[in-house]
């Protein structure tokens, strides 16, 4: 069954939704994009990730031709239409139409939504490795479409039995691809990187959350710290929170036991189900 994808002014097939080559997204890699979750057909912190996009647009010079109530509305007839209740929507916005493959144009906005795995007690309780590489990627608060190096990487991190990569610079811990770094102190303060990095959402709820009963601080880690961490976790939508159980050689506290990953992963599942209730009524 074909899906239904927004692009501009119209719904389409799948199939026939497409860009022009003179598009800057496919020349220069020129663009923005935001992600949030579908559960039970209704978004998730869709008021957030909307903050995010726009200010995406802004930081990059894109003029966002719908404003926030249009674009609300198109979320909603777009997840009516392809009745995917549990899925994710993407909604894209390129450097349009250049007539020099070069120079900004016309923004193109497209709507997209997909099957997506969610993290679940069995990922959670697997937890996953990571490696480090050195790397800082460009305009690093804006949400861009350029994953040139993580793409790169997969081949390396494949080969090394991880599941994904961490960024540093100077070993200075940054964040991965599509996530957001933590660690716990042997003190038991959390702590996650504040410079050079895009600040998710679900990174935003979890330090929300942790204010509560931890000594949260937003500061920079080294790969020494992460040596020393009693545990340390990743976090994005689709992965929530994710206990990390080890680092390049380095293993992260003892396997399995992650009392505050856990303790922050339940709150934020109350959280999701106590926002979307919300938007239910």
């Amino acid at each position: 069954m074909s899906k239904w994808i927004y692009l501009n002014n119209q719904f389409l097939p799948e199939e026939k939704a497409c860009l022009h080559v003179s598009d800057l997204s496919i020349q220069r890699g020129y663009g923005i994009f935001d992600f949030f979750k579908i559960i039970d057909n209704k978004p998730a912190f869709l008021e957030d990730h909307l903050n995010r996009f726009y200010q995406s647009a802004k930081q990059m010079q894109l003029p966002v031709l719908k404003k926030r109530e249009e674009l609300v509305s198109i979320i909603y007839t777009l997840v009516e239409k392809n009745d995917l209740s549990h899925s994710g929507i993407r909604i894209t916005l390129t450097g349009g139409y250049s007539s020099d493959n070069y120079t900004l144009a016309e923004p193109n906005l497209i709507l997209s939504q997909h099957l997506f795995p969610f993290t679940t007690k069995e990922i959670f309780e697997k937890g996953i490795k990571l490696i480090t590489y050195t790397h800082q990627r460009q305009l690093p608060q804006v949400k861009s479409i350029d994953y040139a190096m993580a793409i790169w990487l997969q081949s390396l991190i494949k080969e090394k039995g991880a599941d994904d990569v961490l960024y540093h610079t100077n070993e200075v811990i940054t964040e991965c691809p599509r996530a957001n770094f933590f660690i716990v102190t042997k003190d038991g303060k959390l702590i996650t990187p504040v410079n050079n990095i895009l600040k998710g959402i679900t990174r935003m709820k979890v330090l929300e959350l942790a204010a509560s009963n931890h000594k949260v601080e937003e500061q920079p880690i080294t790969i020494d710290d992460i040596k020393n961490a009693r545990e340390a976790f990743i976090t994005s939508s689709t992965k929530r929170v994710l206990p990390v159980w080890q680092i390049d050689d380095c293993i992260i506290g003892e396997k399995g036991i992650n009392p505050v990953s856990s303790h922050l992963y339940k709150q934020l599942l109350n959280l999701e189900k106590s926002h979307l209730l919300q938007i239910a009524e």
